[in-house]
């Protein structure tokens, strides 16, 4: 008889108080208990259990021992079940949540073709401008665009997002080029309210943060909106890159002042640091990084 099973064993002996009791849950016969108790006994070096005729009691030792054994069983459980999921096909529902455009332009592209890879998954993407509870929303994964707090959640990093000034083609040749921060005092500005402390833009003047208070024309709290007045030459706007990297790439928009950006955050995938995670959260997170990884690279390019 192995370790493991005179432990579990020996732990049925401790919660039935009873070696007639533990032979019964377990299917074996009362000599066999008894021998596999002495022997665990034997092994440490200390008596476990106090016998009566009646009534079996752990000592002080046995209380220490029946902790480390029901640990121990529990990880090998853990472990036999995690190398389990490893071969399993991923099944079942994913609930995966980003910010609204992004999860558009970037995350649903990937979910679907996830899903097409695995057609016995489910998923729910709920897109929102603003950081949800996973644990009390239900969610699985989520992509944060931002530099994370310290938590329970373990992150796999994509890559970095920048912030970045744009205008039109056209608003740009009637007004000019703004060089500096300090020129954008001449220009009207359209102004995204998720953006933080939306009625400054900071800026990194080289020596440090810079801080501008554009002339607003129009505020908003829709990056497509900002986008679509800028686009039809009313002001210069701030938003991420990835917003605008379509316009930029077509050249309907123009960035500027790009020598005055600020650093750029970061992007994760996160998930909750529970010990046991689905296959398909690890599926979709070993298929989605890549990808994702790789259109970071290449708005990163602008």
């Amino acid at each position: 008889m192995d370790r493991l099973d005179a432990m579990q064993i020996f732990v049925a002996v401790a919660e039935a108080e009873s070696f007639a009791g533990a032979a019964r849950r377990l299917g074996l016969s009362p000599p066999a208990v008894t021998r596999a108790v002495a022997a665990v006994e034997e092994r440490t070096g200390t008596r476990l259990l106090h016998r009566t005729t009646r009534h079996v009691r752990l000592t002080d030792a046995g209380q220490r021992y029946l902790g480390d054994c029901r640990r121990i069983l529990a990880e090998v459980e853990e472990a036999e079940a995690a190398a389990a999921s490893d071969q399993a096909a991923p099944r079942g529902h994913l609930t995966i949540t980003a910010s609204v455009m992004f999860g558009r332009l970037h995350v649903a592209p990937v979910l679907m073709d996830f899903l097409d890879a695995h057609p016995q998954v489910s998923a729910r993407l709920v897109l929102l401008d603003r950081v949800v509870d996973m644990m009390d929303e239900g969610v699985d994964i989520a992509v944060r665009i931002a530099e994370l707090p310290d938590s329970g959640l373990v992150a796999t990093r994509l890559g970095t997002m920048r912030s970045v000034v744009c205008a039109s083609p056209d608003y740009l040749a009637r007004h000019g080029i703004p060089g500096r921060p300090e020129d954008l005092a001449d220009h009207p500005a359209i102004l995204t309210s998720p953006l933080g402390n939306w009625r400054e833009w900071l800026l990194d003047g080289g020596g440090g943060g810079v801080r501008v208070a554009p002339r607003a024309r129009l505020t908003v709290n829709s990056a497509d909106v900002a986008l679509a007045a800028a686009r039809a030459g009313r002001g210069v706007t701030r938003v991420l890159a990835y917003q605008a990297a379509d316009d930029v790439r077509a050249g309907r928009l123009q960035l500027v002042l790009r020598d005055y950006e600020p650093p750029p955050v970061p992007v994760h995938l996160v998930q909750l640091g529970d010990r046991h995670v689905s296959a398909r959260v690890r599926a979709f997170i070993d298929f989605a990084t890549a990808r994702l990884r790789g259109d970071l690279a290449a708005i990163g390019e602008l």
